[in-house]
């Protein structure tokens, strides 16, 4: 069984009444309960001491779920220290919605990860444009989300290893919404929807990515790389 540790700011849920209704015991619960049945999930938030991320919680951690949005900069060096380290040794980790300027995304990435937004609420369809990645596994050709926020390219990250979903909105543009990445022995995946005022994260499509992502970000298996003088 994989161990995940959902990380949210828990910030929108406690001061936005729109949020609230939406997720009214936290983004982080709702993402743990699409998980817990398959998984051993914990969660943390922001204003736990060390964010909830110390080193014994991150040791136990196969993958991390970030999502974060308006307190980034609130997010500790050190703590980003760890999460960075930790993914270098094996740990995934996966950045939701507008975590694509969380500090360890952006680290990872080595860009500003900057991109262009419209809150509009308009229609998004995601298209499935790599169908035998495992994180495409059970799911349709596209995913529509009724109502949900614009992301636009130019997205500012590196060039993808493997592109699962690309973006359509109402308005005409796309934008490349399922980034796969390895850095050391990690896995990353950056997923696109979840704005906080839409309760995507209820819908079962994506639900069944959160799970999927989850599996194939899991550390494989085999021994870890070793570096250093040989004798």
């Amino acid at each position: 069984m994989v161990d995940v540790t959902v990380w949210n700011e828990f910030r929108h849920e406690r001061e936005d009444e729109a949020v609230a209704a939406a997720y009214p015991d936290g983004i982080h619960e709702t993402i743990a309960d699409a998980l817990d049945d398959e998984h051993d999930v914990g969660t943390a938030t922001l204003d736990e001491l060390d964010h909830g991320l110390t080193d014994d919680v991150l040791e136990a951690t196969d993958v991390l779920l970030w999502w974060g949005h308006e307190a980034h900069d609130e997010v500790t060096d050190s703590v980003v220290d760890r999460v960075h380290d930790r993914v270098l040794e094996g740990m995934g980790f996966i950045a939701l919605h507008s975590s694509h300027y969380a500090k360890p995304f952006k680290r990872l990435m080595g860009t500003s990860c900057s991109l262009q937004y419209r809150e509009d609420g308009g229609t998004e369809r995601l298209w499935v444009v790599d169908p035998g990645h495992p994180i495409a596994d059970g799911l349709d050709g596209s995913i529509e989300l009724p109502e949900t926020e614009m992301y636009g390219e130019p997205f500012d990250v590196p060039e993808p290893d493997r592109q699962v979903f690309i973006s359509w909105f109402e308005g005409g543009e796309v934008f490349r919404s399922g980034c796969c990445y390895r850095r050391g022995n990690g896995r990353i995946f950056y997923f696109r929807p979840g704005h906080e005022t839409y309760p995507i994260y209820e819908h079962a499509a994506i639900r069944r990515v959160l799970r999927n992502a989850v599996e194939w970000a899991s550390p494989p298996e085999g021994s870890p790389r070793t570096f250093g003088e040989r004798t």
